[in-house]
């Protein structure tokens, strides 16, 4: 019956309901640094028109009780962060006129394989609240039909590789929190075809960074790479940390932000440069272990999320990889804003029946829209 609902809305699509509309897309991620808010004008399959963007940071207070509450699930108590994403997201999203909003949430917990995944966030409340219709919960129906639940901005990188012409393969890199990766054949006709996509995490990127800045310095992250760049990297934290069984299991995979908590004790006894070297060199590691999964080498890797700005981190990748590396700002892409336009289009396709994932992006049974729409 599933399958049958999204081939009748497939048909809609080909009609009136095609017209692109403009959706807002929402952000919060495991970096915990702030909501990020992009306009996308869309039909659900191609890219018209970029619009506005906005930001609205955590405060410290805010940050120490979304991370308080990571590693949690429904049930516990997380009325207080529940608080502190509605109002965040109603900040960043107010001055906004769209017709539809993509509301990720922030993700606290993520196990596919157990106890599925938790972004917090009420998309009902948020509705109410900005008086429109608004999509959430996009991960959870594809984690019920056996996928992993990530990465979802995949559909979205296709449409981008349409959208900046590219005409050989081509790879999306986003080193947020965690790293993930997306191969892109843009000569596909739609992003669910077979072959067209393949999207996994690559493994940790700016989280534990940040945790480490923060036990040692107090600091948010390490801006602009500038402690890693005083340090040097030790080999043997660097050799254990690709000993992790992750880097052995065949994509499509995913993460949770904490899973490769135990970086930080790898570089316990390090002086703070050398740590914050060896642990940037780990997520850049982590990267080139992902690109041997690519099915052709891509022609290029565009960059996006923080870690683009970490100098130190785009030298190791530059070194390392056999294709330019640049930050998706190359394009003429927002690297900023990438992950929030992402769920401006995944609301549009939930909104028209479209699928948001498949096989070759998390391992799902076969191409699924997830997503719930509350509606004032």
């Amino acid at each position: 019956m599933v399958r049958a609902a999204i081939r009748r809305a497939g048909e809609k699509v080909k009609g009136k309901l095609a017209d692109p509309i403009w959706a807002l897309g929402a952000m919060s991620g495991t970096s915990l640094d702030g909501v990020d808010a992009a306009l996308v004008l869309t039909d659900g399959v191609t890219i018209s028109e970029f619009g506005s963007s906005g930001y609205r940071g955590y405060s410290e207070a805010d940050q120490a009780v979304l991370r308080a509450a990571l590693g949690k699930w429904p049930g516990d108590d997380l009325d207080d962060a529940a608080q502190v994403v509605l109002e965040a997201h109603v900040a960043a999203l107010q001055g906004f006129d769209a017709d539809v909003v993509g509301f990720h949430g922030q993700t606290l917990a993520h196990d596919p394989q157990g106890r599925g995944t938790h972004q917090l966030g009420d998309g009902a409340a948020l509705a109410e609240a900005l008086g429109r219709t608004v999509v959430w919960d996009f991960r959870s129906t594809d984690v019920e039909m056996g996928g992993e639940g990530a990465p979802l901005a995949p559909f979205f990188h296709w449409a981008c590789a349409k959208w900046i012409g590219a005409t050989a393969p081509v790879a999306f890199l986003n080193l947020g929190g965690v790293g993930n990766l997306t191969w892109v054949d843009p000569l596909s006709d739609k992003p669910d075809a077979p072959g067209a996509l393949l999207a996994f995490d690559t493994g940790p990127a700016n989280a534990p960074i940040n945790d480490l800045m923060m036990e040692r310095r107090g600091l948010a992250y390490d801006k602009g790479g500038a402690l890693a760049a005083q340090g040097q990297v030790v080999d043997g934290a660097l050799e254990l940390f690709l000993e992790e069984g992750y880097f052995r299991k065949m994509p499509p995979k995913s993460l949770d932000r904490n899973d490769f908590s135990l970086m930080l004790d790898l570089v316990r006894e390090l002086e703070d440069a050398d740590a914050a070297a060896t642990m940037t060199a780990m997520a850049a590691a982590a990267v080139m272990q992902g690109m041997e999964h690519c099915p052709v080498p891509p022609d290029r890797v565009l960059v996006t999320g923080g870690g683009r700005l970490n100098p130190v981190t785009m030298a190791m990748l530059t070194s390392a990889l056999d294709c330019p590396v640049e930050p998706v700002e190359a394009v003429g892409l927002n690297g900023d804003m990438l992950e929030a336009q992402a769920f401006a289009y995944l609301a549009v396709r939930v909104m028209r029946g479209l699928p948001t994932s498949a096989p070759g992006t998390t391992g799902v049974r076969a191409p699924v829209g997830g997503g719930q729409i509350s509606r004032v």
